[in-house]
């Protein structure tokens, strides 16, 4: 009466695998064990990019030691900027700048427009001169897209193997497996390592973000026919991703390409900015989605409303399964599988106790879906019809 995606269950197998080496209890020291957001060490402070630059120089020259180091030092750096950015964009958006707009004679769109954004860089301003990191030079895009890609956990692998610290080097390696599964060379120094010793509590994440925690938590719980608490950890999982993808949202709006085309033209300059911010949004949701057992998770706010469904329908709790079920369907409109689910609650909806209101999407599927539509729709209009603008 009930049918289970079977693409699903090859991804529950997958999980299951990458459980038994992540969920591990030891402590491995690492750059951030002493990182502070509030209270991060004067003497530290230097561009990222010349940090990460030293720490090239030295690997190249084979003076590993010192590698680490800046390396290690560039990536608190890189995350001492995402926050501080963060916190004054957050703050910012908060506050909604709550000034008594001009008097003006004639008020018109564009002045109202143009007033809001002169209150918003005022603020964000203001925010900016509390925090170090933001009045350092910002780093060139091509920098930045090497933190965000993991590189530096490349590096910091080879050098960490050639001192002799195997632990610090399979998390190393291990991290930037979690963003590059596909690389060659370090899966296959992995795989050797695998073969060759006992790998429980040496692959860590040092990147790991709180809701793929929970998600792993909440699909061993599946697995484990606990509907209960799994809903309990996916419900989590959900709440912090959505959370986390405001964050990189907001990042962008912080982290917009310092090298616009000088122009003395008002709106080609606007649109630049805002055309480079877009595209980081858009980028965000392959930016955070997890890797599970050297896959990515693709569509992964539906993968947890297809769980929620499932483990809420297992306790016979319709009313709650039926709107994961349409949220759902949002992010994938041709599985014949869920529209069969939705048939076979709509079915059985007096026994369910449904109404029509149970066969709409949940409200933050519905908001996250229409936003993450609008953002590529605008993208593309503006890569169609102002190219010459943004080039």
């Amino acid at each position: 009466m009930y049918t289970y995606l079977l693409s699903r269950n090859k991804l529950i197998s997958g999980i299951i695998f990458s459980i038994s080496l992540c969920f591990i209890a030891t402590v491995v020291v690492a750059q951030y064990d002493n990182y502070n957001f509030r209270h991060f060490p004067q003497e530290e402070l230097m561009p990222i990019e010349s940090a990460y630059a030293q720490g090239l120089d030295n690997y190249a020259s084979e003076n590993w030691s010192d590698c680490i180091k800046f390396i290690e030092l560039s990536l608190r750096l890189h995350r001492l900027l995402k926050d501080s950015v963060t916190y004054c964009i957050r703050n910012c958006n908060a506050s909604h700048v709550q000034l008594q707009e001009p008097v003006m004679a004639s008020s018109t769109g564009d002045m109202q427009i143009f007033w809001r954004i002169l209150m918003r860089a005022s603020c964000l301003k203001k925010c900016r001169m509390h925090f170090p990191a933001l009045s350092l030079p910002y780093p060139r895009k091509e920098v930045m897209d090497d933190f965000d890609n993991r590189l530096p956990y490349r590096y910091m692998y080879f050098a960490y193997v050639q001192t002799d610290d195997l632990q610090k080097a399979l998390a190393s390696a291990h991290t930037y497996l979690q963003r590059n599964p596909e690389d060659p060379v370090m899966t296959r120094h992995m795989n050797q390592y695998k073969r060759e010793f006992d790998l429980e509590g040496a692959l860590i994440d040092h990147e790991e973000r709180p809701y793929e925690v929970s998600f792993l938590k909440a699909v061993t719980l599946f697995n484990s026919e606990d509907f209960s608490s799994s809903i309990s950890h996916m419900e989590q999982a959900l709440s912090q991703y959505l959370q986390q993808y405001s964050l990189c949202q907001a990042m962008c709006h912080g982290a917009c390409d310092a090298d616009l085309p000088q122009t003395k033209d008002l709106y080609p300059t606007l649109a630049d900015a805002y055309v480079d911010a877009l595209r980081c949004e858009v980028k965000c949701e392959e930016n955070l989605m997890p890797n599970v057992g050297g896959y990515f998770v693709e569509k992964f706010i539906a993968t947890m409303y297809h769980y929620l469904q499932f483990a809420y329908y297992k306790l016979n709790d319709a009313r709650s399964a039926a709107p994961c079920a349409s949220s759902y369907v949002l992010f994938d409109p041709e599985d014949k599988v869920m529209r069969q689910n939705m048939l076979y609650y709509q079915s059985y909806r007096e026994q369910w106790g449904l109404d029509d209101h149970s066969f709409t999407p949940r409200v933050e599927a519905l908001r996250y879906y229409n936003h993450t539509t609008l953002l590529k729709q605008m993208l593309a209009f503006a890569e169609n019809y102002l190219q010459s603008e943004v080039g």
